[in-house]
């Protein structure tokens, strides 16, 4: 797996451009996350590719070569902080309930709908805890889920902007 970050102009058809460059390049994109940034005429997108480190590099290169990215980079060999968030809907009778309730704690999860035979759990953080709630959550009947993709950010002082960005104040918060 290679994690690519792009900030790309944030208009209508960029990210038709950066998944058919995918696909031209023979590379499956396993999660593909876009949001706006603090520039609402930027928006950044999380990639991540299933291919090795020199289909991440051909990616990365040829990111850049689109008009519409106005920075691309591969941080597969950084020191990331990575989250992925989940909606999962499991079946919950008044039996199984307090079960499910103990195991949404330990995987510091939360309920965030209840209906009479079922719940909504939301959960965020990495992809293996997200994983391993969804194994345990199977025997109780998981009706739907949905997932975000994953985000990726470089940890520390390693920071990606945009050219022209500027830089991020780094005075502490005033708190009372």
């Amino acid at each position: 797996m290679q994690t690519l970050v792009a900030y790309v102009e944030n208009k209508p058809g960029v990210l038709n451009r950066v998944s058919s460059l995918a696909r031209r390049l023979a590379i499956n994109i396993d999660s593909l996350t876009v949001g706006p940034t603090d520039n609402p005429q930027i928006a950044r997108m999380t990639i991540v590719a299933h291919t090795d480190e020199k289909g991440g590099h051909r990616l990365e290169a040829s990111l850049e070569k689109l008009v519409d990215v106005l920075l691309a980079e591969n941080i597969s060999e950084r020191s990331l902080l990575e989250r992925d968030l989940a909606l999962i809907k499991v079946l919950a009778d008044q039996q199984s309930r307090p079960h499910l309730m103990e195991l949404i704690k330990v995987f510091r999860a939360r309920v965030v709908d209840v209906a009479p035979e079922s719940l909504i759990i939301e959960v965020s953080g990495t992809v293996d805890k997200i994983d391993g709630l969804l194994e345990v959550l199977r025997p109780f009947g998981v009706l739907e889920m949905a997932r975000s993709g994953r985000i990726s950010m470089t940890r520390g002082g390693d920071l990606l902007r945009p050219p022209g960005a500027p830089m991020a104040s780094v005075e502490p918060a005033n708190v009372t």
